[in-house]
């Protein structure tokens, strides 16, 4: 079970709860269920409140809302275990998944992937003369996170209240840093908070994170052309942590941040809160480049399964880094 799969599990568990009788017929049924990596101190890998948003609708006590999808989720496929912590939060340790399905599954949806099954297109925008950059920007990621998650989201620019505009100070930023660099700095803090610019977000290194998430993306086109010139190709499989180092890096982690993407485009648009999606490209970009070094073969060593495989999950990291940009409304560029 996937983390995005978890969410739909949890709201068919509670439609079915209601349909059965054992939550009241009053309760209200989510059409999609948050759910989030479990902060540091918690219980399982995910969590969820959703026992304190139906027993508000449905007139009953999270706790024994909770008890009743606990008791229906523990028979699910894909879950080691469910657990009730606080007054109703249920949290959830997930089986453990193979690698080699997930890659498959980001290289066969390629940009889509992380997407709803009713994900809608972002139409053309339609702007009030009087937006400024800075709500042009948010608003237009806005609704391209919501789109891609099944939402209508508003089309007219005039409709994003509550963002922040450029400071005078930093007067015309399109023209000093370049659209793309202005766009990821009005998207990299919340809405409300003023956006920062300066020379950093022209800085060609990886202490500029604008620069290292398009970086990124640059290697791991690279890797495939460097394997193309080797004379192998990318096939999932399962992939070995490269030596030397823990099991758990960095070829897990960036399998795990490769599982979490749905989960992270939708909190995203749930929250309305571009800044999710780019903290956690920043993440797997930071990954992707600690763990590309051990894609191609060195030396006289010769192509093997596990080069493949760790190419195709260098290219699935790449893949969602171009999607998460295209939805900010960024260029990811093939080389940098």
């Amino acid at each position: 079970m996937t983390p995005a799969d978890l969410s739909s599990t949890v709201a068919r568990a509670v439609r079915r709860a209601v349909e059965d009788g054992e939550l009241p017929a009053g309760a209200g049924v989510p059409e999609r269920v948050v759910v989030e990596r479990t902060r540091p101190g918690g219980v399982g890998d995910y969590a969820t409140p959703v026992a304190f948003q139906v027993a508000k609708t449905g007139g009953s006590a999270p706790g024994h809302v909770a008890e009743v999808l606990a008791r229906r989720l523990a028979v699910e496929p894909g879950l080691d275990r469910v657990e009730i912590t606080g007054a109703g939060f249920l949290n959830f340790t997930l089986a453990p998944r193979g690698g080699a399905g997930l890659v498959a599954e980001v290289l066969a949806r390629g940009a889509r992937y992380g997407y709803a099954d009713d994900a809608l297109e972002a139409g053309p925008f339609c702007w009030a003369p009087t937006a400024g950059f800075r709500q042009r920007a948010v608003h237009e990621a806005v609704v391209r996170i919501l789109r891609s998650q099944g939402g209508e989201g508003p089309q007219d620019g005039a409709a994003a209240p509550g963002v922040a505009p450029v400071a005078r100070r930093d007067g015309d930023v399109v023209a000093a840093y370049g659209r793309d660099a202005a766009t990821w700095a009005a998207l990299c803090v919340p809405a409300r908070e003023t956006p920062q610019f300066g020379p950093a977000l022209l800085v060609q290194d990886e202490s500029s994170e604008f620069f290292l998430v398009r970086y990124a993306h640059a290697r791991a086109k690279a890797l495939g052309r460097g394997a193309a010139r080797l004379g192998f190709h990318a096939e999932p499989g399962e992939v070995d942590a490269p030596a030397p180092g823990p099991a758990d890096a960095p070829a897990p982690a960036l399998l795990r941040l490769l599982a979490e993407y749905p989960l992270v485009l939708e909190a995203a648009a749930h929250r309305r809160a571009p800044e999710r999606l780019v903290r956690f490209l920043v993440a797997l970009a930071d990954e992707l480049l600690d763990f590309q070094h051990c894609v191609l073969p060195k030396g006289d060593e010769k192509p093997s399964a596990a080069h493949r495989a760790r190419l195709a999950l260098a290219e699935a990291a790449g893949t969602v880094l171009a999607g998460g940009l295209a939805l900010l409304g960024i260029d990811a560029p093939d080389c940098l």
